[in-house]
């Protein structure tokens, strides 16, 4: 704990891009769970509910590893800053969401938040560690995973009642203002000026290149660069789950459980109580364990629990088991997230990283989709229960895939032996 204080007390960077953060995920899943619930109530369906994601997902395939690309060639904190403004500008045409006539405005509104969110998600996961010295890697990691999960905790339960005051057009307002906030504080972050002039040296030889040519290096390194490879693949499985869950979370809660928005809102909340709980783990020990074997266990533990949360129903549908399952959820995930990110950002020179995790970040929304698009389907027609257990089993095969892989993945990037794989 101690040394973990003492990493926030010494990098201003860190704190400002922790706090930016936090102010715009709590808005973020505020529009969420919000969202997810009110079009569901609205139109009583699984593919309405499916057709949000959907929306939110195409630019994703579409632009993920294209943004990742300017990430490389962009200042990241300049490119954070006016995303977060634009993401804001985008939610105002939620105001005129009155009722299911309108609901189609939510689609559009999703569209264009993802398209301009690919960017910003690109010079995030680039900027991190050149805020950070490399052994504090795996403990900044830990803490925004941490703040990802104590957003999801005040934003999920605030949420449902945030959608039960006002509906979308409050949830549009509330996470339009957590952007412009975000956006003052990530203004104010200042890079070590080392790090800036070896970044301004990389970058004059870059930016004579094409996107096209960038794009295709940065293809081609995350197949070849064997740490990478697994990471994509893991990225695929899980994420398949993770469009089923995203789609079928709401209706899950609202006709198996038998829970309102305001349920659906606590439960989302909870598994963050639990992520809180492992952050702290994670962000003080997490550093002394190998960062595929925190990827590793963390998700075959993560897929346990959520086999048993999606099934004890069967046997007893009442909502209590569904709270204590889900706090429980919460450090497995946050051991998960802190050993995935250290990998990729060690597995990636500095001036490859936005390329590389634009190629994950296709990957994410290419598998997504096929589990949004199979859930929006099968979820009427199988059952949402039996759709729901293949994100937990996703998730332990993953795991147990990651265990199984013969790699010295946790050792770091070489600069050159990574340019010539992107050339080779």
């Amino acid at each position: 704990m101690l040394a973990l204080w003492r990493l926030l007390v010494r990098q201003g960077g860190l704190r400002l891009l922790l706090s930016a953060g936090l102010i715009s995920l709590v808005g973020d899943w505020i529009l969420r769970i919000g969202l997810a619930y009110e079009v569901y109530a609205l139109t009583g369906s699984t593919v309405a509910s499916a057709a949000m994601l959907l929306a939110s997902l195409l630019p994703q395939i579409l632009l993920g590893s294209v943004a990742g690309v300017f990430a490389d060639r962009w200042d990241r904190r300049a490119t954070m800053v006016v995303t977060n403004l634009l993401l804001a500008a985008g939610l105002l045409p939620l105001l005129l969401v009155q009722d299911a006539r309108r609901v189609w405005i939510v689609y559009p509104v999703a569209v264009v938040q993802s398209c301009l969110a690919q960017f910003f998600v690109a010079a995030e996961a680039s900027l991190l560690p050149d805020l950070v010295p490399r052994p504090d890697l795996v403990t900044a990691n830990a803490l925004n995973s941490q703040i990802r999960d104590i957003a999801r905790l005040v934003g999920a339960a605030c949420g449902g009642v945030i959608a039960a005051l006002g509906g979308i057009r409050l949830l549009g307002l509330a996470d339009a203002a957590t952007f412009c906030l975000a956006a003052s504080l990530l203004a104010l972050i200042r890079l070590p000026r080392s790090r800036t002039a070896r970044r301004d040296d990389s970058e004059r030889g870059e930016r004579v290149r094409s996107v096209w040519r960038d794009w295709v290096d940065g293809a081609r390194l995350a197949w070849r660069v064997h740490t990478l490879r697994v990471l994509l693949v893991f990225v695929a499985i899980t994420s398949v789950g993770e469009g089923v869950m995203g789609t079928l979370m709401a209706p899950f809660v609202r006709d198996v459980l038998q829970g309102n928005s305001s349920a659906f809102g606590l439960i989302m909340s909870m598994q963050a109580v639990g992520g809180i709980l492992g952050g702290l783990v994670a962000a003080s020990v997490g550093h002394r364990f190998r960062p595929s074997r925190l990827l590793a266990w963390g998700a075959v533990a993560f897929g346990a629990i959520d086999l048993a949360l999606f099934l004890y129903p069967l046997a007893a549908p009442t909502l209590w088991p569904a709270f204590l399952l889900i706090v429980l959820v919460g450090p497995a995930g946050a051991l998960m997230g802190a050993g995935l990110m250290t990998l990729f950002q060690t597995a990636t020179a500095a001036g490859y990283r936005g390329r590389a995790f634009g190629a994950l970040i296709a990957v994410e929304g290419v598998a997504t989709l096929s589990g949004t698009l199979a859930a929006g389907l099968l979820g009427g027609r199988v059952g949402i229960v039996m759709v729901l257990t293949t994100q937990g089993a996703g998730y332990v095969l993953a795991g147990l895939m990651v265990l199984r892989s013969s790699t010295d993945a946790d050792a770091p990037a070489d600069h050159d032996q990574l340019v010539r794989a992107a050339a080779d």
